[in-house]
C-alpha cells in the first residue's frame, strides 16, 4: 500500500490491494475505481458511498462490511462467503 492514505473519501483508483488487510477500515466515500481487491479483507469495512466501478473484488472478505450507497462494478457484490 506504498504512498496510499487511507482514510474517508480516499483517492485509492487502480490501487493494488490484492490480498491486503482492510479490515474495519472506514474507506467510505472512497475512490476504488480500478483497484485490485482480489483476495482483500475488507471484513466490517465501511464503505458506503464509495466507488468500486471496474474493481476486482474476486474472492474479497466483504463479510459485514458496509456497503450503503457504493458504486459496483455490475450492481451486484459477490464474495467467498456469500456467493
Amino acid at each position: 500500500m506504498n504512498n496510499y492514505k487511507i482514510e474517508p473519501g480516499a483517492y485509492l483508483e487502480g490501487a493494488q490491494l490484492a490480498g491486503a488487510d482492510l479490515s474495519g477500515m472506514d474507506l467510505s466515500c472512497a475512490n476504488l475505481t480500478g483497484a485490485d481487491l482480489e483476495g482483500a479483507n475488507l471484513g466490517g469495512a465501511d464503505l458506503s458511498g464509495a466507488n468500486l466501478t471496474g474493481a476486482n473484488l474476486t474472492g474479497a472478505d466483504l463479510w459485514r462490511a458496509n456497503l450503503t450507497g457504493a458504486t459496483t462494478p455490475d450492481g451486484t457484490i459477490r464474495d467467498r462467503r456469500n456467493p
